[in-house]
């Protein structure tokens, strides 16, 4: 006894343990987590796991199947891999999150999946900025408003951008990666402008060599991505917008393989004229892509996700209350 841990609370008895009463008692000695939301989702959580292997009536085998390939989507995940993410992105549970944590309110931009290959190490440089050093690629001018919901410019809102090259490799896919590129961090100026050089993104495909790519090949999916430069906007007051834009009539654009395009976020490029070449000295007959994204502020997409957790908790028949904006069971 000497090595056991200490019991800080009553544990529930244990009953007879069968295929028909294994979960409410794991339910039970979870019940006493003192995190309410914490102890809700693990209740759910060990409910649909144990459902889901009655359901298909899952074998032994099959499940240390599953076991080795968690194991080794972990183990090959790293600072710069992140195969965990890849995996929760190519079965639409990244995309699912998103839009229950950032629900759609009136023209406000909608989100995307962020994707396996962001980094911290961005330069945080200015406006007009070139994400990619690599003279023979075909350039992008990208130029942007931020504004709120009422049309008001947001100032000093903080952007990362990140794409790429024009092979559709990431600079974390390069062995030699000395530092960052294809990537920045830049801040909208007094009028909620957003302006900087980029390249025409092209498709590719997502890391395949590993589990998450032996996965696709088993339920014969493609692993290509439709072009597209990833967007992050964070202003203090206003809800995170982690989004994508993609330029419309790639060959992918209706098979995304991490479900990640939305019919808003698909763009129509252009070309750089001489009013803008001249106002920010980019040369004329660049492609350009313009787009206006719009923020909540932490208010509204609070009370919007409020509603549709309330809606959805309706639906189900379940007696709950929130609790900093999420649902508990209310046991009162």
């Amino acid at each position: 006894m000497e090595r056991c841990a200490p019991v800080e609370n009553a544990i529930p008895p244990m009953t007879d343990l069968t295929a028909d009463n294994i979960t409410e008692n794991v339910v039970a000695i979870n019940s006493t987590c003192s995190d309410a939301r914490g102890k809700f989702i693990f209740e759910r959580a060990v409910h649909h796991l144990h459902d889901f292997a009655r359901e298909v009536r899952l074998s032994s085998e099959e499940w240390m199947i599953g076991i080795n390939f968690l194991t080794k989507v972990g183990q090959i995940s790293d600072d710069l891999r992140a195969e965990m993410i890849l995996l929760s992105d190519t079965l639409g549970l990244s995309m699912l999150v998103d839009s229950i944590d950032h629900p759609r309110i009136g023209e406000v931009t909608e989100g995307t999946v962020l994707g396996p290959f962001h980094t911290h190490d961005a330069p945080d440089t200015d406006l007009g900025y070139t994400l990619h050093g690599d003279p023979d690629v075909t350039r992008l001018f990208v130029l942007s408003t931020v504004k709120d919901t009422k049309g008001n410019p947001i100032a000093d809102a903080k952007v990362d951008v990140w794409e790429g090259d024009s092979h559709g490799f990431y600079d974390v896919q390069n062995f030699n990666r000395q530092g960052p590129d294809g990537r920045a961090v830049l801040h909208t100026n007094s009028e909620g402008m957003l302006f900087f050089n980029a390249i025409v993104p092209v498709p590719y495909p997502i890391p395949d060599d590993g589990p998450v790519g032996a996965m696709l090949r088993f339920l014969n999916r493609h692993p290509n991505r439709p072009g597209h430069i990833h967007v992050m906007l964070q202003k203090d007051g206003y809800d995170k917008l982690t989004t994508a834009l993609y330029p419309r009539g790639d060959p992918f654009e209706t098979s995304d393989p991490v479900f990640g395009v939305k019919e808003s976020l698909i763009v129509d490029l252009g070309e750089v004229d001489d009013e803008i070449a001249e106002n920010y000295g980019v040369k004329k007959g660049t492609a350009l892509l313009k787009y206006n994204f719009v923020l909540a502020t932490d208010e509204e997409a609070r009370a919007m996700r409020e509603k549709k957790a309330i809606e959805a908790m309706k639906k189900q028949n379940r007696k709950m209350k929130m609790l900093n904006g999420l649902p508990i069971p209310d046991l009162d």
